[in-house]
């Protein structure tokens, strides 16, 4: 228990990494002062470019995939995995680094469910892509691929705890995007841009 309980913590603080902060500041900027404000890959690309997104995007994706990695390792149950995901996407979301803010979660959670159910993975990419082929807007072919992941988890008969584990993110990545959905009713989500102007709030 006491192990599982400091995987959890370290799952944590490792989801708590702000690549999106720390890339920027290299860079030169902030992109919690820039466009939407969100230190995610989207706004990172709009602010810094294709390869300061690129970084963040790997770093955000190792945070989800780390620590279940590591849980895997240890040989921990479904139950106890689904724990430490839930650390590390809370992390993502709510950084101890940044006074409990974070990102939309979408890249962490990514990088949990390429270790846990990769084929669900595939499925959410393919909805992900398909909407955003349309629409050419970060916001909606998200929330796509987090809606996809419950339904696809129960379909490829993964453990109830992982189950139970997408629907709790996708809960939590909706309550995330609230924002963006009032911009999208309202029609004034921007289309996904590198190094763009604008200043809308995407993904």
């Amino acid at each position: 228990m006491l192990s599982l309980i400091v995987l959890v913590i370290g799952a944590y603080l490792i989801g708590s990494i702000p690549f999106g902060v720390i890339v920027g500041r290299m860079r030169g900027f902030d992109p919690r002062a820039v466009g939407s404000g969100n230190i995610g890959m989207t706004n990172v690309a709009r602010a810094g470019g294709a390869s300061a997104a690129i970084i963040t995007f790997v770093g955000d994706v190792l945070k989800g995939a780390i620590p279940v990695l590591l849980a895997r390792a240890a040989e921990f149950p479904a139950d106890a995995v689904a724990w430490v995901a839930m650390g590390a996407f809370l992390g993502s979301i709510c950084s101890v680094f940044l006074r409990f803010h974070g990102g939309k979660g979408i890249s962490a959670a990514l990088g949990i469910w390429l270790v846990l159910a990769p084929l669900a993975v595939l499925i959410a990419v393919i909805a992900f892509a398909l909407v955003f082929a349309i629409f050419r807007i970060i916001s909606p072919a998200s929330l796509t691929a987090a809606l996809a992941m419950p339904p696809a988890v129960v379909a490829l008969a993964e453990p109830r705890a992982y189950v139970l584990l997408a629907i709790v993110i996708t809960a939590l990545v909706i309550l995330r995007f609230r924002s963006n959905i009032a911009r999208l009713i309202r029609g004034e989500e921007p289309k996904f841009r590198v190094r763009g102007k604008s200043n809308g709030a995407a993904a």
